[in-house]
């Protein structure tokens, strides 16, 4: 299927990580007609104002970014809020986008929907193969039954809807809240201030040695439209860079990119988390797309943007 510059395109969550970077690619590749509205204007929760809106706007394309994130700390501490709303945004968008006549629909889910002790790198037939990360299980089967969904107005339907699969994700726009943030903008932030504040240390949560691979925001955004322009299948689609780092290595790059010189030490008694999360991407990059964007250098562009917004967020707690 192809779709023209002019066709309309709503994104769902535009002014997130994901979406963000999607509106941007989407413009830098020459579409012209993209539609977002903030939570303020659409809750995607409402479905009669989502029907409403739909109806009126009649987009071509939908990108489904909208959802409720977080890291372990937030996901363990408002399970049910990330359950309930994951589930009932993304149930009333994909069903009102197959009602309205939606052409095309992009799901994002996430890796953490593979189990926990998947084969690595994790391949996309290891979904359902196993017991998932309990730190994050409700917020993984909210993903999965919306994969599981897309599948089945597709089969039954005959619609197109792609779920994609993203690695960790961050870059401009990121969520640098200092408990509910993940662990890449948490650290970036954490490190910024302590060089401010001249601290000795930076304690890192666990052992360092959990495995990570990390995906700059505007590689996703260049990944989902050409999934978009390229692919018609109902199978998932793994999206991530194919390189994985340690916790340790993390946090020393980024201890580097912001330019702290105290100790960095680890805190064994915190959870660690799922042990190694590194997405197969072979399948993609049979399709024909790799990414660009190498760690260090979307750390630098990440931290640059850090710093233009950093007097607008919300302040760290007194005690750290």
């Amino acid at each position: 299927m192809s779709f023209s510059k002019e066709s309309k395109i709503y994104i769902a969550g535009h002014r997130g990580l994901a979406g963000s970077a999607l509106w941007r690619m989407l413009e830098s590749a020459g579409y012209r007609n993209l539609v977002g509205r903030t939570h303020a204007e659409l809750d995607l929760c409402n479905r009669a104002a989502l029907d409403d809106f739909l109806a009126r706007e009649k987009p071509e394309v939908v990108f489904l970014a909208a959802a409720r994130v977080g890291g372990i700390h937030a996901n363990s501490t408002y399970p049910a809020e990330f359950i309930y709303s994951n589930l009932t945004i993304q149930s009333n968008v994909i069903d009102a986008s197959y009602r309205q006549g939606v052409q095309k629909l992009i799901f994002l889910g996430s890796s953490c929907i593979y189990p926990k002790y998947a084969h690595q790198p994790m391949s996309e037939d290891q979904l359902l193969a196993g017991k998932l990360e309990p730190t994050n299980e409700p917020y993984a089967i909210a993903k999965i039954a919306g994969i599981i969904m897309c599948q089945s107005y597709n089969r039954q339907y005959g619609t197109r809807f792609v779920s994609v699969m993203p690695t960790n994700l961050y870059g401009p726009g990121d969520n640098y809240h200092p408990e509910n943030s993940h662990v890449l903008p948490g650290l970036l932030r954490r490190f910024h201030e302590a060089k401010l504040s001249r601290l000795p240390e930076v304690v890192v949560w666990g052992t360092g040695q959990p495995r990570r691979e990390f995906l700059y925001s505007d590689d996703l955004a260049r990944a989902c439209i050409f999934l978009m322009e390229n692919y018609e299948e109902n199978d998932i689609v793994n999206v991530g860079s194919g390189v994985e780092v340690t916790i340790r290595e993390l946090a020393e790059t980024i201890q580097s990119v912001v330019g702290y010189e105290g100790r960095l030490v680890f805190d064994p008694s915190r959870p660690d988390g799922t042990p190694r999360k590194l997405l197969d991407v072979s399948k993609l990059h049979r399709l024909g797309w790799r990414h660009q964007i190498e760690l260090r250098e979307g750390l630098k562009l990440a931290y640059t943007d850090f710093l233009a917004h950093y007097e607008d967020l919300e302040p760290a707690p007194a005690s750290r």
